[in-house]
């Protein structure tokens, strides 16, 4: 497998190259592109961890020497979030890395596979997607938005509330990636119950987590390593179905014929051509439904804000 990170000197960048370098099967190519002159010392840095993963980095305008012959690429390039700031704020400088960054896909490795990291996630996908179609690429099952941060978040909320193993808790998280489209489905997760009241406040403590984070590091950043181990996790699901392993599912933010919005994250099956299916994501509480219904304004406005930026 080759697998390209786009962003790779950024601190979600460099955290997720450093799993990929120590979890990708034996034999798989690893090309680490991002702007900045340090990009190759990165990947000079990772090669000398002794594992069957090669590693080469390139900086400079043009990704291209990066993405030729790519299986898979993740794009984590952009400005981090900083204190007071919404996801949305960061739309003008990020939506024109993705669109640049996602022209040179079309024409360089159009059958990759590709997760969208960069923030806002809505309308970063929707971005995309227009692209590739302008190209005349555009295939709906090759195109990810990464929405893993919300469910490993999910995760670990759940057992520190309940005090149970993280390694047995499951969940769907639905919807979006910012705020209020983020929907944890708690009502689903097997072995606990909650009140409404920890429904309530479980909710709202997952769709801002990442409020926490810029809060927490002062201004220095927001979250990087938990999204690198997000976006290696999804890397490796989409890594896992290219190379045939069956029953690889993940949540992520997907076309996928959904009726709530264009684009909608549910589980979906992972497989040799990206989704293999789009999956139910179940019956919800009445809480959730409700929830689901009144994000739906602020989803569709985000992907819309997309689709008008590469008009």
């Amino acid at each position: 497998m080759k697998v390209a990170v786009l962003g790779a000197a950024g601190g979600i960048g460099q955290a997720l190259a450093l799993l990929l370098k120590t979890q990708l099967p034996a034999g798989s190519k690893l090309s680490l592109y991002d702007i900045a002159p340090v990009t190759p010392g990165v990947a000079v840095d990772l090669s000398h961890i002794p594992t069957a993963v090669d590693v080469k980095g390139f900086a400079g305008e043009d990704p291209t020497p990066a993405l030729e012959g790519a299986d898979v690429v993740l794009i984590s390039a952009g400005v981090a979030r900083k204190p007071g700031m919404d996801r949305s704020d960061l739309f003008n400088i990020n939506a024109g890395i993705v669109r640049n960054l996602i022209e040179k896909v079309a024409s360089t490795c159009p059958k990759a596979l590709v997760g969208i990291i960069t923030n806002p996630v809505n309308t970063t996908v929707a971005i995309a997607a227009e692209v590739l179609k302008k190209a005349g690429v555009y295939d709906k099952n090759r195109l990810f938005g990464v929405t893993t941060l919300d469910v490993i978040r999910s995760e670990t909320f759940i057992a520190e509330a309940k005090g149970v193993d993280v390694e047995q808790v499951k969940i769907n998280v639905i919807g979006g990636h910012s705020g209020v489209t983020i929907l944890p489905l708690l009502s689903q997760v097997e072995g606990v119950s909650f009140s409404d009241e920890e429904v309530a406040n479980l909710t709202t403590r997952i769709q801002n987590a990442g409020t926490e984070v810029v809060e927490a590091k002062a201004g220095g950043g927001s979250a990087t390593l938990s999204m690198g181990q997000a976006a290696c996790r999804f890397g490796m699901s989409l890594v896992k179905g290219l190379q045939g392993e069956s029953g690889v599912i993940e949540c992520a933010y997907v076309d996928g014929g959904s009726e709530h919005a264009e684009f909608f994250a549910q589980p979906v099956l992972l497989g040799k051509n990206g989704v293999e299916e789009v999956l139910a994501y179940g019956d919800v509480s009445e809480f959730e439904a409700n929830a689901r219904d009144a994000m739906l304004d602020t989803l569709k406005g985000d992907i819309k804000l997309g689709v008008e930026f590469v008009g």
